[in-house]
């Protein structure tokens, strides 16, 4: 499926799902601030249902929103993890068989090689960023779509999946998506006063768009 296209069906669908619907609306931005039930409504999106679903079944949205954080959680760790592995390295003293009697440890590394190291480090974080960004988008719509917390994460059906649809394909329309939402909310930003206001106001259609965007973008290649 093509951006345009993409971007053209999540709008009208996410138009549709608030515009005129004032009480859905209203219950969207409560939600937004509990934002559990939020994440169980995108949850509900993002299996499928067209036109957007009606909040209803507050325990069921909850519980599902409670379980895409959880995947979400997950998913991050190897993030946190290469996130704090430059400072562990940096503070790690040498072991005080190596050091000479009575003399302070060292850090495991020196300066100058703890910085290459944080460079390095870096440069896997983006990659890995971006692959578990990739990788967990599709988890999420998985998923949404089984029902199943597991099936977020059967690794190699999701890679095969995004490989149908071609991860260059995916990088570059989550990337467009965060762009188009972006400016949305900077052109909103620049009303005086009011945009702060307008930006909270319109947070549900935001969230609904993208959820229907991974959700049409995962659909462009059939499933295992």
């Amino acid at each position: 499926m093509g951006l345009v296209q993409l971007i053209s069906e999540s709008f009208g669908y996410a138009k549709d799902a608030i515009w005129g619907r004032w009480v859905r609306w209203l219950l969207l931005l409560v939600s937004t601030i509990l934002f559990p039930f939020m994440y169980g409504y995108t949850v509900r999106v993002m299996s499928g249902t067209k036109p957007a679903p009606e909040l209803k079944g507050w325990i069921g949205l909850f519980i599902d929103g409670i379980k895409l954080i959880v995947i979400m959680v997950i998913y991050a760790i190897p993030l946190m993890i290469l996130t704090i592995l430059p400072f562990v390295l940096y503070f790690i003293p040498v072991s005080s068989t190596i050091t000479p009697a009575g003399s302070v440890p060292e850090p495991l590394l020196s300066p100058a090689l703890a910085i290459l190291a944080a460079l390095a480090v870096f440069a896997i974080f983006i990659l890995a960023a971006i692959t578990i960004g990739i990788l967990s988008t599709f988890a999420f719509v998985r998923f949404s779509r089984t029902g199943k917390m597991r099936e977020a994460f059967r690794i190699k059906t999701l890679i095969r999946h995004i490989g149908r649809i071609g991860w260059i394909h995916s990088f570059v329309a989550l990337l467009v998506m965060g762009i188009v939402i972006a400016i949305a909310q900077f052109i909103l930003a620049l009303i005086p006063l009011l945009g702060p206001v307008l930006i909270f106001l319109f947070t549900p259609a935001f969230i609904i768009f993208s959820a229907r965007y991974v959700t049409l973008l995962y659909e462009s290649a059939p499933a295992a």
